[in-house]
């Protein structure tokens, strides 16, 4: 027998979250700064300036994706409610899997918008910079590390973000050492802090000719993107560039002349390396942006730590200090110990399939 009421009650439940959303993406009033943006982007000083017109690019695409993103759930809503109607009149119960199909695709709609609302950190629009390090485990640790990779990259082609690799350090044997990639898309850097720490593997290992059980750890850095220079200043005196040869496969000018880029800032000791771009210029404006997103990162920790608001620390990459394990031998549901989301599967971690932790995540700390 076809419950309407039921069905409406739970579209009650779903435009009120949607109103909620609405409230906090501050959707009535962010259609006059639209309009503002575009006619700034319009003038002659903001398209003949690249990084102004692009800055104002971002902001625009940002306030029209959260414009559609809460038209879409507002038909949803309306469409479903329609679509009852429609059931009742023609007394035709084979269209409730339609129904709840058109609910469920809603749902997924609103949350999505729902978590959008949640990121409101200062940074959280920005592109984020991420370094993975492998830990203790030797070879597996890199084995590791690359699988951490692949699983970040597969993510991010999933939601839409561009992954930029920086710097790439390959293991003795197998794997990644170390390796450091900007993410570029809306709000990428708040999708991902939650990323940030230590995520420890126990499997079966490939490497081990006897098949014993081994536990690998490899950490993870996650930093915002800054383009304005005015957030952190680098002054000449605190830093040393040195150029020196990219190293890899190469090619006809690659290995043969000094494109490689280290800066070495003094007051606090952070090194960054670029070589992944063809020319030195190139990785010399990548190496200043993953510096500034380093200083960055280094005064929100900073700032957590004179507020006793320790999350997302880095810890030594072994035993003791991860934030998640991945189980695969034996085959158990491993869970996060800040968000309790349980996901070991082998496949899903290869395929990018953390957006759970990071929803879960969200939830908990708002």
């Amino acid at each position: 027998m076809f419950k309407a009421d039921d069905y409406r009650l739970k579209l009650k439940a779903l435009s009120d979250t949607l109103a909620e959303a609405k409230y906090a993406l501050d959707i009535d009033n962010i259609g006059t700064k639209l309009e503002e943006l575009k006619i700034e982007q319009e003038k002659p000083e903001v398209w003949q300036d690249l990084e102004k017109s692009k800055h104002v690019g971002r902001e625009i695409s940002s306030i029209e994706n959260k414009i559609e993103a809460y038209n879409k759930g507002e038909s949803a809503i309306a469409d479903a409610l329609a679509f009852i109607d429609l059931i009742e009149e023609a007394d035709d119960e084979s269209l409730i899997p339609e129904l709840e199909q058109m609910i469920a695709t809603a749902e997924d709609d609103i949350e999505q918008m729902r978590i959008r609302a949640l990121l409101k950190g200062k940074y959280d629009s920005n592109n984020a910079i991420l370094n993975l390090h492998s830990g203790a485990g030797g070879t597996e640790a890199c084995d590791w590390t690359s699988m951490l990779y692949r699983m970040y990259q597969r993510y991010c082609e999933k939601a839409g973000f561009k992954v930029t690799e920086l710097d790439l350090e390959n293991g003795d044997e197998a794997g990644i050492k170390s390796v450091s990639f900007k993410v570029e898309g809306e709000n990428a850097y708040g999708f991902l802090k939650a990323e940030k720490g230590v995520h420890r593997l126990v499997r079966i290992s490939p490497f081990d000719a006897n098949k014993r059980r081994h536990t690998s750890f490899a950490s993870l850095e996650v930093m915002p993107e800054v383009d304005d220079e005015a957030e952190v200043e680098i002054r000449d005196e605190d830093i040393r560039i040195d150029v020196y040869r990219s190293s890899g496969a190469g090619g006809q000018k690659v290995n043969k002349t000094e494109t490689a880029i280290r800066i070495t800032h003094f007051p606090t000791g952070i090194v960054v390396t670029c070589q992944n771009e063809r020319s030195q210029l190139q990785n010399k404006e990548m190496a200043f942006q993953y510096l500034r997103a380093k200083l960055i990162e280094r005064q929100i920790e900073e700032r957590e730590a004179a507020d006793a608001e320790l999350k997302g620390e880095i810890k030594k990459i072994e035993w003791g200090s991860q934030i998640r394990s991945y189980v695969f031998c034996p085959y158990t549901l491993a869970k996060d110990h800040r968000t309790g989301y349980e996901n070991t599967n082998i496949q899903a971690v290869m395929d990018g399939d953390i957006q759970g932790f990071i929803i879960d995540y969200l939830k908990k700390t708002v």
